[in-house]
């Protein structure tokens, strides 16, 4: 378990200083979006997919300081990581989001919202990015099948 100083340090960190946001405009990404219906918060995700591996992976829009540094956190999780990697990251992040055990090693730096679970009205907050990133697999899944 992270100290809470430090899930605050690096919450605070990707909120302020996000990695991978910016906006794609290649028709070779896939682009979904994602958002809160209580709050402004709004997210598109960019995936570029190159045989199952996450290629390339951005997040633009607005939101909060747990979503924004959810999704900067996420993006750096999931490139160069195969579709089955990110499912099982996406279990993993679910499990903790539910307060079940879960992979500290897989999830890294997203543990900081180890906690979160015991603030109901956070969950959507930091699940937002993670519900883009399930859309975007089953877009990519859908689409390789045709």
């Amino acid at each position: 378990m992270l100290d809470p100083n430090l899930r605050k340090e690096i919450i605070m960190e990707h909120y302020l200083n996000p990695l991978n946001r910016k906006t794609i405009d290649d028709k070779n990404f896939i682009k979904v979006n994602t958002n809160s219906e209580t709050c402004i918060d709004n997210i598109d995700l960019y995936i570029l997919f190159d045989k199952d591996i996450i290629k390339e992976i951005y997040f633009d829009g607005e939101a909060c300081a747990i979503s924004t540094s959810a999704a900067s956190i996420m993006t750096k999780l999931l490139k160069d990581k195969s579709i089955k990697e990110a499912k099982e990251l996406i279990l993993n992040y679910n499990k903790m989001m539910e307060g079940q055990e879960f992979n500290e090693d897989l999830l890294q730096e997203a543990c900081c919202y180890e906690e979160i679970y015991k603030q109901q009205n956070r969950i959507g907050c930091a699940t937002i990015p993670w519900r883009g990133l399930v859309k975007a697999i089953e877009e990519y899944e859908k689409g390789r099948k045709n």
